[in-house]
């Protein structure tokens, strides 16, 4: 019986906390086999962003038909897209290949503070992977900025910013909450027909570096191993607050280290 397979399009992390590298991490520990469509070399490292350098728009495109020309692709996880002609291609890419599942996670801004996303790609974003996605996957900071509004303070207004983004044209939204405050960290799955309140105890660590990256990726590995959406996503949950509880056991880096994606195997 051969693994199902996972594609990831997104950039790539020199210090492997986030992007590609934290992708593929998951994946392996998830029990999927990971491949990969790098849309962006970045240099970067648990301290911030110190250079950017962008795939051209062909080169995303042809990786993406390499890898659905030869492997059995079940989902489809994309992160980071900082320009409109690979968001593009990526759709075209998409529509050319039609796969089952697909987890948009609108990368905008790094742990860092750093800027990741061009302001007139934003709009590509939501037009161009928004109707294509199965789930879109933004933090609360995130979610403010694609509706240009402040960013959700209490529970009825990131359910709220939740019920907006799905009209974009995407079926779910799962908005987390993260960048909350308490001693819960409660993330909200949205669908037109019902919303789910998905809570975990907050973990008092720095080390958060690649979070919303693995909770995605961990999402489309649930997709292609045949889960629902909700059990991918509670999975997914229980998996990246294991994996932040466990970091303090890396020691990995100087600024907002890298979460634990292989605790279980310790």
């Amino acid at each position: 019986m051969s693994l199902p397979v996972a594609l990831t399009i997104a950039g790539s992390d020199s210090s492997a906390g986030a992007g590609i590298q934290a992708d593929l991490k998951t994946f392996a520990a998830l029990g999927v086999y990971g491949a990969s469509a790098i849309t962006a070399l970045t240099a970067q490292n648990t301290k911030g962003v110190t250079a950017v350098h962008d795939a051209p728009a062909s080169i995303v495109a042809a990786q993406i038909d390499a890898v659905f020309g030869d492997l059995d692709v079940k989902a489809v996880k994309i992160g980071m897209v900082s320009r409109r002609d690979i968001i593009e291609a990526i759709a075209a890419g998409l529509d050319r290949w039609k796969p089952k599942h697909v987890v948009v996670d609108p990368v905008m801004v790094a742990t860092s503070g750093d800027r990741l996303l061009s302001a007139d790609a934003v709009d590509a974003l939501k037009r161009e992977l928004f109707p294509r996605a199965s789930i879109v996957t933004p933090n609360l900071p995130e979610a403010a900025a694609l509706l240009e509004t402040a960013i959700a303070t209490i529970e009825g207004e990131i359910e709220a910013q939740g019920r907006r983004l799905l009209e974009f044209g995407c079926p779910a939204v799962l908005v987390k909450g993260g960048h909350g405050k308490g001693t819960q960290s409660v993330d909200f799955l949205v669908t037109k027909d019902s919303v789910e309140r998905l809570a975990a105890m907050r973990v008092d660590t720095r080390n958060t570096h690649g979070t919303g990256c693995t909770l995605s990726s961990a999402v489309a590995a649930g997709l292609a191993k045949g889960e629902s959406l909700e059990e991918a996503v509670r999975n997914a949950k229980a998996y990246v607050t294991a994996a932040i509880a466990a970091s303090g056991r890396l020691g990995v880096g100087h600024g907002h280290g890298p979460v634990h994606h292989f605790h279980r195997f310790e």
